[in-house]
């Protein structure tokens, strides 16, 4: 076994990698950026090495950095994780040269299999169906456009280089192409260095399944049983299980087969990942599958192919790359119940699941038996801008399928997350849709139901509003009775009685609150007052608190979160944050007249498509912004005229900065 490893990586797959290690004898190094120096994983190591500023591209991605930090703490060995550097064979390359053990498979296999065209042809040689399309090499937006007519709406614009769902658009007509093929390459260069993109048949009622495969040094190859990763954002994966609904043995014969000889033809060493989209139309078949690409590195959903075979795969590699010989042939390999992973990300649902950062006021996850979390924050850690914004994977194992979802629902309707805004509710709805439970979905599944899921802008929660309110004031009261107490020595006073007393007719009082950030007016009303009528959210008194506050907080006291200036009620899955108004703390930078385009979250301004004078209509792109990873178009709210820019690209913005100023016909 090998006596150290440097984790070439951060967040949730660092703290994974440094559990097997650490339970192997290994000694653990980390790296980290200056944004992560007070992070978990970099707690958790034996050793830990700056290696550069926050944005990826000046510190993780920093092959020289991190292969001097490697010589610096004498480490035997490199674990990429996945993501970042993962899928780079010029940084396998480089820990070859300097006789560091690569975690993961030859830099020839990562070649081979890196660049989605090249590794399609490699699958036609072997055999393997893949999906019709142009995987060639000449990228003349004329010219792929044509090849998209030829091929017929809908097409899949993919990068060559890309994984993750970056740089990936689905396009249903020509008179899109251009824009999803400049915004593809676009997205495609920051994230892998590489523009080039190919164009496939998009698949109707397409069902995502891909096989897990390992190898050893010697020759030796299976496939650990498939993973269904049909529910998906944008490309991105939400929720993973194992095996596959409605897969047939034949099936899985086929689709192992094809991935093992996939795996053979590159001359694979470790843990892979082989993925088909299959035509879910009537059922899997095993003459409806095709090749999309080979993943040369660890899977983020690995842990539901733990949870069915036993195995720790992570375990694995580290034997792989240590020179031994796979413990297993694949007659000897059974899949053992059912298990689902939800990927809970920092992301608004109500908002068309924007990033969100901020501090973690509060997290816990249930214990509970079937549950696994995989995680690398802690309650107090920031969720920032510059990375992918997962906070944790909440895995559940059970006999059958029915089992696992029940359990991750439940688990998920117990998670507790304050701060960022999340997707724990839309998962938990996710898990309890009728057609997904009944194994009738695709994945286009999420879009055609995302009303249903509640991932659609929301009215305030007026319940949460109220209790935030009552909160507050019963905050306001104790510190009252802390300062009377210590000024008089006791609180036996009638003057310390918050019960709305007035010499004549009943109380009621407007009380400006923060809720969400904007200003909100309530209406507090003591007993013998009506609040009957009132345009504004009413909160009913008596006396020093209130009954319903009381018993909320029984039931379940975690769901009142205190912050710096305010509390955080989770009620059904949301979050509202309700905090004193503050007259005096107004923010000029993003006050205005309400016609400006505005930045939905922090991030980086990429591009800008207009100048002041130009002419704009409503849902014209006028800028992208990159936050987490991905790109976010910014279009016009009206007709109009640009009146000012107030930023230029390259240039990270705050979330509400105003962007661009807007002269609407309105």
């Amino acid at each position: 076994m090998l006596e150290s490893v440097l984790i070439a990586n951060r967040g949730e797959i660092a703290c994974r990698i440094i559990r097997t290690a650490r339970r192997l004898g290994m000694r653990t190094i980390a790296v980290y950026s200056e944004a992560d120096a007070n992070a978990l994983f970099v707690e958790m190591a034996d050793e830990a090495y700056l290696i550069g500023p926050a944005p990826a591209r000046d510190s993780y991605l920093q092959i020289d950095r991190i292969i001097a930090a490697a010589k610096q703490s004498g480490a035997a060995s490199i674990h990429p994780g996945y993501g970042f550097l993962s899928e780079r064979a010029e940084f396998a390359d480089a820990c070859a040269k300097t006789g560091i053990v690569f975690v993961g498979p030859p830099a020839s296999a990562i070649r081979a299999m890196g660049l989605k065209d090249a590794a399609k042809t490699l699958a036609q040689q072997a055999g393997v169906p893949v999906v019709p399309g142009y995987h060639g090499a000449k990228q003349e937006p004329d010219f792929l456009r044509q090849k998209a007519y030829e091929i017929g709406y809908p097409v899949l614009i993919k990068a060559v280089a890309g994984g993750g769902g970056k740089g990936m658009r689905r396009v249903d007509k020509v008179t899109d192409f251009d824009a999803a093929l400049e915004s593809a390459q676009r997205e495609a260069a920051s994230a892998f260095g590489d523009p080039r993109v190919l164009v496939e048949k998009y698949i109707l009622s397409p069902r995502h399944i891909e096989i897990q495969v390992f190898a050893d040094a010697h020759g030796n190859v299976v496939h650990l049983f498939e993973r269904d990763c049909s529910l998906q954002r944008r490309h991105q994966k939400v929720i993973e299980e194992a095996p596959a609904p409605g897969m047939t043995p034949d099936m899985r014969a086929a689709m192992g087969k094809a991935a093992v000889e996939a795996a053979r033809a590159v001359g694979y060493v470790g843990a892979g990942t082989v993925e088909f989209i299959a035509d879910g139309r009537d059922g899997l078949r095993p003459d409806r599958f095709f090749f999309m690409e080979m993943n040369t590195r660890l899977q983020v959903e690995h842990p539901v192919t733990e949870a069915i075979t036993g195995l720790d795969l992570v375990e694995l590699q580290f034997r792989a790359a240590s020179g031994e010989t796979l413990p297993f042939k694949q007659e000897d390999l059974a899949i053992a119940g059912h298990a689902v992973e939800a990927r809970l990300y920092a992301e608004d649902p109500e908002r068309e699941f924007l990033p969100s950062t901020g501090k973690l006021w509060a997290l816990e996850f249930p214990e509970s038996d079937g549950i696994r979390i995989d995680t690398g924050v802690r309650p107090g850690d920031e969720v920032t801008p510059y990375y992918d914004p997962m906070i944790a994977k909440v895995i559940a194992h059970g006999t059958t399928r029915d089992e696992a979802l029940a359990l991750l629902a439940d688990a998920l309707g117990e998670t507790i997350v304050a701060g960022p805004k999340t997707n724990v509710a839309f998962l938990k709805k996710l898990c309890e849709a009728d057609d997904f439970r009944a194994g009738r979905f695709d994945t286009d599944f999420i879009d055609r139901n995302i009303e249903a899921l509640g991932a659609v802008a929301q009215e305030p929660d007026a319940e949460s509003i109220r209790l935030g309110v009552l909160s507050l004031l019963d905050r306001d009261f104790d510190d009252r009775n802390y300062r009377a107490a210590t000024r008089d020595g006791s609180v036996e006073s009638p003057w310390s009685d918050h019960d709305g007393f007035q010499l004549s007719g009943a109380r009621r009082q407007t009380y400006p609150v923060s809720v969400d950030g904007e200003r909100t007016e309530v209406s507090l009303a003591w007993p013998g007052s009506s609040a009957a009528g009132e345009v504004n959210i009413a909160v009913a008194l008596a006396g020093r608190s209130s009954g319903m506050l009381e018993d909320f907080r029984t039931r379940d006291p975690r769901k009142f979160v205190s912050t710096e200036n305010g509390v955080i009620v989770l009620h059904h899955g949301r979050q509202t944050r309700v905090a004193l108004f503050d007259p005096f703390a107004v923010d000029l930078e993003h006050l205005d007249g309400g016609d400006s385009v505005k930045a939905p979250m922090h991030g980086k301004l990429i591009a800008v498509f207009v100048k002041p004078g130009d002419r704009v209509q409503k849902g014209q792109r006028l800028a992208v912004v990159e936050a987490m990873k991905m790109e976010h178009a910014l279009v016009a709210p009206a007709d109009g005229e640009v009146a000012e820019v107030s930023a230029e690209p390259g240039a990270q913005v705050a979330e509400g900065a105003r962007l661009i100023a807007l002269k609407t016909e309105e």
